[in-house]
C-alpha cells in the first residue's frame, strides 16, 4: 500500500507490525502497530521511542519476518513500505536456527516443549501448530493464512509413547500407523486402535495422530468418542506450566478446542484397563472408505467376577455439535448383565441423547436410529472382549 505524502512532500512509509503476545504489555495492549521506518533497526527505534523498553525486552537476539519471509534481526535489513513484520524469539541454536522461509510464511521448528510454546505465546492467532498436517494443509489450501507454522514433529516428548505405573502416555502427534502396529495397545485398547485405523488412507495415517484429531475438534471425528469412551485425559503445556483436561472436555465445539493462547497439547494419557475390561469402536459412513461418519460409538467397560457390568463408559459422535458422553446411561448399567436387554436399554438411550443435523449425509431421523444401533452394537463387542479376558 502507499502512504499519503506529509506536508514535506515524503511519502509515508506505513509499516505494519505485529506486536509479540508478551511484549503487548508494553504497547498498551496493541497486537498491531503501524510504524513509519527504511529498516528494522528504524522500526525497532520508533517502537523504542513509543514503547520504553520494547527493544530491551525483545532482546538482541532475534530474527524478523518480513511478509512471511525470513531474515535475520539485522538492523540495516530494509523494509518496503506496506509491509507486514513479526519478530520471532530466538530458539535453540541461535535466532532463525531452526526457522526457514515457506510458501510466504514462516516455519519454525522447535526442538522442546519450551521454545513452542514460546513461539505460540508471542504468535498468538498468527501461529498455528503442524504436526501431521493432514487437517491444516487442507485448511490453507481452503484460505486459511497463517503467518507461522510451528512444526512440533522434532520434539521428542509429542513422539513418545510409553508406558507409566497407571497410564499409558501417547505423544500428541505420535502417528496412528506407529499407534496401530503397537501390540500392547492393541491388547489393552482396540476400540482406540479401531478409531485411529480410521483416519484416512493408508499415507494419511503415516502423518495423522491422536492428538491433530482431537485438536481439529470435528463432531464427526472417529478417535475423539474412543478416547471419550477410553476416560483419556489431555495433557497441556502452556505459558503457565501443564495441566489436565478430560477428553470429552477438550472439544468445545466445531473447530473449537480447550487450548488457550500460547498452549499446546502434549499428550493423551489412557489409565490402565481393569483386568476384565475391554473398548469398542464402530462408525457408520455413506461410503466403504474414506468419508466423514454419520454416526460413530465408542463403549468401555468392565466385568465383574459374574459377569455383570461393574462400569461402563459410552461416547457418540457425529450427532452432536462435540461427542457424547452418556453419563447417567453408564451408571444405570453397573450391575446389570450385558444382555438383550441392557443392549436395547443402551439403544435406546443413545437415540434419546442424540442432537444430530440434517445433512448430505443423513437426515435427523436416519443418524438418531443410527446411533442407537452403533452404540448397541459397541457395547455387545466390548462385552465379549472383556469376557474373553476371563480372570
Amino acid at each position: 500500500m502507499k502512504g499519503a505524502r506529509g506536508a514535506e512532500g515524503a511519502e509515508s512509509r506505513a509499516i505494519a507490525v505485529v506486536i509479540p503476545s508478551g511484549l503487548r504489555p508494553l504497547a498498551g495492549g496493541a497486537e498491531r502497530a503501524l510504524v513509519a521506518a527504511h529498516n528494522v533497526g528504524g522500526v525497532l527505534r520508533e517502537l523504542e521511542r513509543r514503547f520504553p523498553g520494547f527493544a530491551a525486552e525483545l532482546g538482541g537476539s532475534f530474527a524478523v519476518a518480513i511478509d512471511g519471509e525470513l531474515h535475520p534481526g539485522a538492523a540495516q535489513q530494509p523494509v518496503a513500505a506496506g509491509s507486514e513484520l513479526h519478530f520471532l524469539p530466538p530458539i535453540s541454536g541461535g535466532a532463525g536456527a531452526a526457522q526457514a522461509a515457506a510458501g510466504g510464511r514462516v516455519f519454525a521448528v522447535p526442538h522442546s516443549i519450551a521454545e513452542a510454546v514460546a513461539l505460540l505465546e508471542s504468535h498468538g492467532a498468527n501461529a498455528r501448530v503442524l504436526a501431521g498436517g493432514t487437517d491444516l494443509l487442507v485448511q490453507m489450501r481452503s484460505g486459511l493464512r497463517p503467518a507461522v507454522l510451528v512444526d512440533v514433529k522434532r520434539i521428542p516428548e509429542l513422539q513418545a509413547l510409553r508406558f507409566e505405573k497407571e497410564e499409558c502416555v501417547i505423544g500428541a502427534a505420535h502417528s496412528a500407523a506407529a499407534l496401530r502396529e503397537h501390540p500392547d495397545l492393541r491388547e489393552r485398547w482396540p476400540g482406540v486402535v479401531e478409531a485411529a485405523e480410521l483416519i484416512g488412507s493408508e499415507q494419511i495415517q503415516g502423518r495423522a495422530s491422536l492428538g491433530g484429531n482431537l485438536c481439529n475438534a470435528s463432531p464427526a471425528a472417529d478417535t475423539v468418542p474412543a478416547l471419550v469412551a477410553a476416560a483419556a485425559r489431555c495433557e497441556i503445556a502452556g505459558p503457565g506450566g501443564r495441566r489436565f483436561v478430560a477428553a470429552e472436555d477438550f472439544c468445545l465445539g466445531p473447530g473449537e478446542n480447550a487450548l488457550a493462547p500460547g498452549e499446546l497439547l502434549v499428550a493423551l494419557r489412557l489409565p490402565l484397563p481393569a483386568p476384565r475390561s475391554a473398548d469398542a469402536y464402530l462408525r457408520l459412513i455413506p461410503r466403504s472408505e474414506m468419508d466423514i461418519a454419520v454416526a460413530g460409538a465408542g463403549v468401555s467397560l468392565a466385568l465383574d467376577a459374574q459377569g455383570r457390568i461393574a462400569a461402563a463408559r459410552i461416547a457418540l459422535g457425529a450427532v452432536a455439535p462435540r461427542v457424547l458422553l452418556l453419563e447417567e446411561l453408564g451408571r444405570a448399567l453397573v450391575g446389570a448383565a450385558p444382555d438383550e436387554a441392557a443392549l436395547a436399554r443402551v439403544a435406546e438411550a443413545a437415540r434419546a441423547a442424540v442432537r444430530p443435523i440434517d445433512d448430505k449425509r443423513g437426515t435427523v431421523e436416519y443418524r438418531r436410529h443410527v446411533a442407537g444401533v452403533l452404540a448397541r452394537r459397541a457395547l455387545a463387542i466390548a462385552a465379549r472382549r472383556a469376557a474373553a479376558k476371563g480372570g
